[in-house]
């Protein structure tokens, strides 16, 4: 039975802004539900109040209100659009989910006759509902680990004198694990006891017999009205129970579990599903199973909606689980839906993986100073990576080297820990950098035995990590020129890069890449196809691996490339790799428009990322995907493959302009603004020449390499001195000092962080305003498409700044200044394409701060109020395909729009919430106003000083 004749309206709920626990993996989902309705003519309302992600792009629904998740907001747009037949609430996580359910219980939906689709409320209820839930699993026969409610302290005292500890403490109804933990001693037990009642929005926990030592694995479903259930992906948690599966480091397909017991784990999973309610679409269920030869199988939870592990599972897999998903939710049934893949078979069908992909989390406790690092049951990453490899070993490199945390890969590369306290200190107690640690426990001679009875990682796993250790120390007996060909390519093959076998053979990069050229050992890429090459695919979506060389009956030795290169022109687009705060889903945004403009002009597409999260990575965004990490080296490989006419590097944030240095030097063409402008921007002592030579101020600055060379700044320049290193992200390591002592503590840390960095000292203008911003350049014209003043004062970071647009009290004067000055910087630049500066206005002058011409966290949210394409534009700019002349800029906003940014503080209990010139926030909102006297308004410049931190 085809799909429903009776919907043609369906409104949506986003996610809203990206927080620990939410992120982008939400916008990729909710991206594709839109698409997917729209391929069968449904008409979509879209409300999300998240300005940074493609989601609200206007393009993508029919109609996007960018409001707060709230009923009020349900109610205006459900009165705007009577027509409006159904809602799916399962494409934003929690927060939609939650919305959908207290709509429903005001009874909203009824009033306006709207019907929820895609889920089944009374489904959620009881998976949400920790006593409701278990006794399901008692009735239907599938364990649990002892556990029962508790709504008040003193029944949570009486649990846990019953089951002894350790105990699991769960908060009911609530995100990323919030207010979970795990209580080893008694006398931690009432304050975390006290923390889960209150993080929950119903006073409610779950305490459960912790499960210490289990493997954890998780199964994604799903299922169509006629009851046809497929599992798409089974993905095993390297780490045991007791980490979030958010923070755990996870590997599909399982790579321990027998046949006879994940035979036994299908099925209770789609009891599991089939027994929670009668609805059509994903399902995530989570087991631990005990490491024994039993194998004893128990429920953890289950989730009935798309959620983090979908998006990894899809990205994974190839197979759309939220397109599909959503299509299910209109009443199509599985069997009669394509392969989006192959396009010859039908969506009813389980992939078949004939590689292995590693998901590794991405952290930022750096940007939490005293925070907590452990890992625990309480999600703390902010993003992730995944590497796909022919082996476990390849996609575990693979994964590491996309982390951008200054590391080639595990080992081999001087940066490991050498003393034995500090190496068993962080295996017992599960830290961020654990994967690295165990090849650094292995390297010093800890036996494996030791290992797993501390970190309870299945022997399996650490078995593989000896073997790559046994390869490096067999390579290091050689040099460059005696390393034998099979060594070599077995390095390759285990997935090391080039820059770690410099490392074990005391040579540079360069060499063992001209080794390995000469020896024929190149990178071949494979197609992600969902069915292990048994039908033809039709999508191009490829990773790399090494292959040894067939010999064909002739002679002819060869390797097998599926990833055919074609005549056009092309353009390669390098994504932003991990979420991470200072650069979120805004790039991904630009990288994804700007994929779709150079399509527009003609090119054949090619994006590289390594974010499973994102709409860049979809199969179907650009016209070929390498999920590949934005690492030299595969990328160097990749643009040797394809020959392109050139990169575009101005829409990946950070991650990407990194590389413009090395694209330069080995003569790849960099679109639009060249490496030398790039360059000088990012050098503070050139680009304030070039500022005093156009006679623009800026605020009085010194460069220092050494802390002696500091101090004797701070003397010309006078205290508060804003102290910020060269070439970092989300204002890392910034920090306002008011004395010598500070400035020393200060720049001696830096130092000892960032070795060899050049140190900005600019003199601090205390209580003067920020603004900034962002332009399009195309090297003779420049069109500002926005202005925008801080509330909160100079000081604070700009990405955790309150910021208005237009300005709301900037006079005619200061306004020309900003203006003059924005002109005169990108051109002085030659910039080609976007720019951002940012500004410090004192006394009606204007001070130049920084200016980046790059994409920035910005431009998706000027967009979204003016209701204008800019990436699209800048694009065309950047490829010399368009001037500025030729578009026309009708910009239009009644009243005013406020950036608002969100913090995740709440996973942090015991951190400084101060603001500063370091950034914290993790995502943001779009709030519209009509006019200054809005009670928002004034609730924020009121609190506009409130968080300065010194």
């Amino acid at each position: 039975m085809p799909k429903r004749k009776d919907l043609n309206t369906v409104l949506i709920i986003g996610s809203g802004p990206i927080i620990i626990g939410q992120a982008c993996e939400f916008d990729y989902s909710g991206s594709q539900s839109l698409r997917s309705l729209r391929e069968d003519g449904i008409k979509t309302v879209l409300i999300n109040s998240n300005p940074a992600t493609i989601m609200t792009d206007p393009s993508m629904a029919d109609h996007v209100y960018l409001l707060p998740l709230n009923t009020k907001s349900i109610i205006k747009i459900l009165k705007e659009h009577p027509e409006i037949d159904a809602v799916l609430p399962t494409m934003g996580g929690q927060t939609a989910l939650n919305l959908c359910i207290e709509a429903g219980e005001k009874g909203i939906w009824e009033d306006f006759d709207v019907e929820i689709i895609g889920v089944d409320i009374d489904a959620i209820n009881i998976t949400e509902d920790r006593e409701q839930f278990r006794a399901l699993m008692e009735k239907i026969g599938i364990g649990m680990a002892p556990q029962a409610t508790a709504t008040s302290f003193l029944k949570g005292k009486e649990i846990a004198q019953e089951f002894g500890f350790p105990l699991v403490i769960r908060a009911s109804y609530t995100l990323g694990g919030a207010g979970a933990s795990i209580v080893y001693k008694p006398e931690d037990f009432d304050e975390l006891l006290s923390r889960g009642l209150e993080v929950s929005p119903i006073h409610e926990v779950m305490i459960d017999k912790a499960m210490m030592g289990w493997k954890e694995y998780e199964l994604e479903l799903l299922r169509d009205k006629n009851d046809n259930v497929v599992i798409i992906c089974t993905i095993e948690n390297m780490d045991p129970m007791g980490i979030h599966t958010g923070d755990s480091i996870t590997v599909a397909p399982a790579m321990t579990l027998s046949d006879t017991t994940f035979q036994r784990m299908r099925d209770m999973a789609i009891l599991m599903m089939r027994s929670i309610g009668d609805f059509a679409g994903g399902c995530n269920v989570q087991f631990a199973v005990s490491p024994d030869e039993k194998e004893d199988i128990i429920a953890i939870e289950i989730n009935p909606r798309v959620s983090r592990s979908s998006a990894l599972a899809s990205k994974a897999t190839g197979y759309p689980i939220a397109k599909v998903a959503a299509k299910l939710a209109i009443g199509y049934s599985l069997d009669e839906l394509e392969n989006q893949i192959t396009k010859s078979t039908s969506a009813l069908f389980e992939p078949t993986l004939d590689y292995v992909i590693v998901k590794i989390p991405r952290w930022n406790f750096d940007k939490f100073e005293g925070s907590d690092r452990s890992l625990g049951l309480q999600m703390k990453a902010v993003g992730e990576v995944m590497g796909i490899g022919r082996s476990f070993q390849e996609a575990l490199h693979k994964a590491t080297q996309s982390l951008e945390i200054k590391r080639n890969g595990l080992g081999a590369d001087g940066k490991g820990y050498k003393n034995y306290d500090q190496i068993i200190s962080k295996l017992t107690v599960a830290s961020w950098d654990r994967v690295f640690v165990i090849y650094d426990a292995i390297q010093l001679g800890i036996p494996l035995s030791r290992i797993h009875e501390i970190t309870k990682i299945d022997m399996w796993f650490l078995k593989q990590y000896e073997e790559l250790h046994h390869l490096e120390k067999e390579i290091s007996k050689y040099t460059v020129e005696s390393l034998p060909k099979n060594l070599l390519l077995e390095a390759k093959q285990k997935g090391f890069a080039d820059r770690q076998i410099a490392h074990m053979l005391d040579c540079y990069e360069s060499e063992v890449h001209k080794k390995r050229t000469a020896l024929n050992i190149n990178r071949v890429y494979k197609l992600v196809d969902t069915c292990a090459a048994e039908f033809k695919a039709m999508t191009p979506y490829y990773y790399s691996t090494f292959e040894e060389e067939i010999e064909s009956a002739d002679g002819k030795r060869y390797v097998v490339n599926d990833s055919e290169v074609t005549d056009r022109k092309k353009i390669v687009v390098l994504g932003s790799g991990p979420n991470r705060i200072g650069q979120g889903i805004e790039f991904d945004y630009c990288c994804v428009h700007g994929v779709y403009a150079a399509a527009e002009c003609g090119y054949e597409t090619i994006m590289i990322n390594c974010n499973p999260e994102t709409v860049s990575t979809d199969f179907d965004t650009a016209d070929k995907l390498y999920f590949e990490p934005v690492f030299w080296e595969h990328i160097y490989d990749i643009i040797l493959h394809e020959k392109p006419e050139g990169v575009i590097v101005q829409l990946g944030g950070q991650t990407a302009l990194k590389l413009a240095e090395k694209l330069d030097k080995y003569g790849i063409k960099i679109m639009g603004t060249s490496f030398q402008s790039l360059d000088l921007a990012e050098d503070r002592g050139s680009f304030s020449k070039l500022l005093k030579e156009n006679g623009i101020p800026y605020p009085q600055f010194g460069v220092a390499e050494s802390a002696d060379e500091a101090l004797a700044l701070a003397d010309e320049l006078n205290f508060p001195l804003l102290v910020r290193p060269s070439y970092v992200l989300g204002g890392q390591g910034m920090k306002i000092v008011i004395n010598k002592e500070e400035l020393e503590e200060h720049v001696v840390d830096l130092l000892r962080k960032i070795p060899n960095n050049k140190l900005l000292l600019d003199h601090y203008l205390d209580g003067a305003i920020e603004a900034e911003a962002d332009a399009i350049c195309d090297g003779e014209d420049i069109y500002i498409i926005g202005i925008m003043e801080h509330i909160e004062p100079c000081g604070i970071h700009s990405g955790d700044s309150n910021a208005t647009l237009p300005p709301f009290n900037l006079g005619e004067f200061v306004m020309q200044q900003i203006k003059d000055h924005t002109k005169k910087i990108a051109l002085a630049l030659n910039t080609v394409g976007l720019i951002n500066i940012q500004f410090a206005i004192k006394d009606d002058q204007v001070y130049i701060i920084e200016a980046n011409p790059r994409a920035s966290r910005t431009v998706p949210f000027i967009a979204k109020a003016y209701g204008e394409p800019y990436v699209n534009y800048a694009t065309k700019v950047m490829l010399k395909h368009n001037k500025l002349k030729d578009f026309k800029f009708e910009p239009y906003l009644e009243g005013f729009a406020i950036k608002q940014p969100v913090f995740s503080f709440n996973k942090f209990p015991n951190v400084n919430k101060n603001l500063g010139p370091e950034m914290k926030s993790t995502g943001e909102s779009i709030l519209f106003i009509d006019s200054l006297k809005d009670d928002e308004f004034y609730n924020l410049y009121g609190r506009r000083k409130m968080y300065l931190s010194k």
